[in-house]
């Protein structure tokens, strides 16, 4: 079989293969512990659930809707938008799709032309990268060695003629940092400067702890709105990663391009699901809220717990999301262990799934997810503290080390 060179060129999801590697296991009788996967570890809240249920016992879910989704979801978008974020958008700023990954690939197919650049801070998210390619785009990564921190100076070294996107990500996957507002306005001013359009993925902006503040791109002036495309969905905040739906919130035009892209990718969004995220942006902000504390309960539990492992580094503590991404190249070093084999050993003899930093962009780290039970988390910082001491080079490293963080 002759496979095209584009497909060739596509690496598979890392995250998605950890987890799969985590469920074989599992099944077999092992008792993994899987802090590999991004998934919020909720059930979907019960109005959400019933409201999908009633839509599927009156017959509405039954049928096609429009290929950009049902006006009464983009309604209540638009009301959510305008309640948490204090951003005005109208039904024809927003698509809805088969998940926030088909908002982001057809938001790339829209707008990217073969060869076209995309500025992409480093670390990022696993598919961002091959997205672009699939769209014919070249990601071009822009090193950010504080991920919190984002300096023009960085992107503008990697301007060219061929720069037509910035890719943001906050809070960011993987380490949870939040971009400071200063610095959004900045690079945000600079984009539009150089006619850049901005790509906001703002998932997991509902999903911030400890007093610290989220700043959307919509939120920084018309100037800077109107050149942003911004990628949300219900999967993280709602606990409803099964669902599949997508947010685009753009220019009308841009909105229709999408629209006539879907309509023949996929079609509409499922129709039972579009029902269910209606109740979700109208009925689900309590349930929203108890998760969000919970994440926080938990982020402020492990924080102290992970920095504890001989040779992990990750001075400041994660302000979104739910992912820890520390340095560990001072636990290599003990061990004596590469990455991959420092991930494969964690899953194969302490049965604690993790994802390899390269995947993000960035080797000598690892990503964590804390969307775990308590115990489930503190369990799982027992194992991986006893495996890097188990491992350590010389056992009398490893007891000394042991004594001193026992």
């Amino acid at each position: 079989m002759q496979l095209s060179e584009r497909i060739k060129n596509i690496k598979p999801s890392a995250t998605m293969k950890t987890l799969s590697l985590a469920k074989s296991l599992r099944a077999s009788g092992v008792d993994v512990i899987n802090m590999g996967i991004g998934e919020p570890d909720f059930q979907t809240p019960n109005s959400i659930q019933e409201a999908a249920i009633e839509s599927i016992q009156n017959g509405k879910a039954s049928f096609y809707t429009a290929a950009s989704g049902l006006e009464p979801l983009k309604v209540a978008i638009k009301n959510h938008y305008q309640a948490a974020f204090n951003l005005e958008y109208e039904v024809e700023n927003i698509a809805v799709t088969t998940g926030a990954k088909m908002a982001l690939y057809a938001t790339f197919q829209a707008l990217l032309n073969p060869g076209d650049e995309v500025l992409l801070p480093n670390p990022y998210w696993v598919s961002y990268s091959e997205q672009i390619k699939l769209a014919g785009g070249v990601p071009i990564l822009v090193p950010v060695p504080d991920s919190g921190k984002l300096a023009v100076d960085n992107f503008e070294q990697h301007l060219t003629a061929k720069t037509k996107l910035i890719l943001l990500n906050s809070p960011q996957n993987p380490t949870g940092e939040i971009y400071h507002k200063d610095d959004l306005i900045k690079l945000g001013n600079w984009s539009v400067d150089h006619d850049l359009m901005i790509i906001s993925d703002e998932i997991y902006g509902e999903l911030v702890y400890n007093g610290n503040q989220f700043t959307s791109m919509g939120n920084l002036g018309s100037r800077i709105k109107e050149n942003t495309v911004i990628i949300n969905g219900v999967s993280k905040t709602y606990s409803m990663t099964g669902w599949r739906i997508g947010i685009v919130l753009g220019d009308p035009q841009l909105i229709k391009s999408i629209t006539a892209f879907v309509s023949h990718a996929t079609g509409n969004p499922a129709t039972v699901s579009q029902y269910a995220s209606v109740a979700a942006f109208t009925q689900g902000a309590k349930a929203a809220e108890l998760m969000r504390q919970e994440f926080e309960t938990r982020l402020n539990l492990i924080y102290p717990k992970l920095i504890e492992i001989p040779g992990f580094d990750l001075p400041v503590k994660p302000h979104g999301a739910f992912y820890l991404f520390p340095n560990i190249e001072g636990a290599l070093k003990l061990t004596g262990l590469s990455s991959e084999a420092f991930v494969s050993g964690l899953l194969t003899d302490a049965h604690v799934a993790v994802v390899d930093g390269k995947a993000f962009g960035v080797p000598g780290h690892i990503r964590l997810s804390y969307a775990l039970s308590v115990d489930q988390l503190e369990e799982a910082m027992k194992r991986i503290k006893s495996f890097v001491e188990t491992n350590s080079k010389r056992s009398n490293i490893g007891g000394k080390l042991s004594n001193e963080t026992n």
